[in-house]
Order: structure tokens, then sequence, then C-alpha cells
């Protein structure tokens, strides 16, 4: 239901029912591609299912129907890290199969660098580290933590920056 709900994003609505015997068929393919066993839980509830299976699923849903944008805010924080990296690689392989522009924040800085083709530090609501190409290739996270300590004079705390 809640796959079929974001396919017909911008489309009316009817009242009939929410999908056809073909869109399940292609809903269990597209969520066998998770692989996550998804395709087996059709007809489950989303809060029986776990964290990380959620965070994929709305990722999923969230590119059915190719958006302009495509924001993720934080959206593998709250996984355990096994968990987290599979979120993540399921992340790039859908924004690479999709060709997709993303906006993806987060406050681990290794997978600042690892992903994505441009890093931008905040804090206080201004840009203090923008890099991108060959140059973001070479960022470490100590290079990170001295950006920031230049730029904001202090100690560097994880939960005052942002980095997207």
């Amino acid at each position: 239901e809640n796959l079929a709900l974001a396919a017909s994003r911008g489309k009316s609505r009817t009242l009939a029912w929410g999908a056809s015997v073909k869109e399940n068929a292609e809903y269990k393919d597209k969520l066998a591609g998770l692989g996550l066993g998804l395709e087996d839980r059709l007809t489950s509830k989303v809060g029986l299912l776990s964290g990380g299976q959620r965070q994929a699923l709305t990722l999923l849903m969230a590119t059915l129907k190719k958006p302009d944008l495509l924001l993720l805010d934080e959206h593998t924080a709250a996984l355990d890290p096994l968990t987290a990296k599979k979120v993540l690689d399921l992340t790039e392989k859908l924004v690479n199969e999709h060709n997709l522009t993303t906006l993806m924040i987060t406050h681990n800085m290794k997978d600042a660098i690892r992903i994505g083709n441009r890093l931008i530090m905040m804090y206080n609501g201004k840009i203090i580290f923008d890099v991108e190409g060959e140059e973001k290739k070479k960022l470490s996270v100590e290079l990170l933590h001295e950006k920031f300590r230049q730029a904001a004079g202090e100690e560097f705390s994880d939960d005052r920056a942002v980095l997207i």
C-alpha cells in the first residue's frame, strides 16, 4: 500500500484498490532488489519492520517517481553500523541508477568524505568549508576537524557541525 501511494504521487486518486496484481508483482521485484527479504513481507505492517528495512523501503518509495531533488536528512543516524552501511550502499545504488541529485545531511565524517561529489561543512548557518572533485578525495577526518577548528575557533563537537 505504501509503495502504491508513492507510485501514485502526482496522479489523481480514485477509490480503486491500492495496487493491481501487476503492480504488486513490480513492487515485489523492486523489493527483492533491496536484498533485505522485504519481497516476502508485502502484507506486513511497516511498524513491524526493522529500522533498516523501514529506511530501505522509504528510499525505494522516495525514488519510485524520480524526484528533482532527493533530500536525506541523517537517514542512517538511528541505525546500527552494519545496517547503516547497507542503507548507504542502497542509497548509492538508487542515486546512481536513477541519476538523482541528492542532498545528504550527516554528522558521520567518514560517510561525508566517501559518498558524493561535493562536501560542504556548515557552522552556525554559514558555510565554512566547501570542497569537491580530487580535493575531496584527498580529505581525512583529521583534516575536517582542523578545518572546523580554524573556522569555528573552538574545539570540534560532532553535534555542532553539519556535513552534506
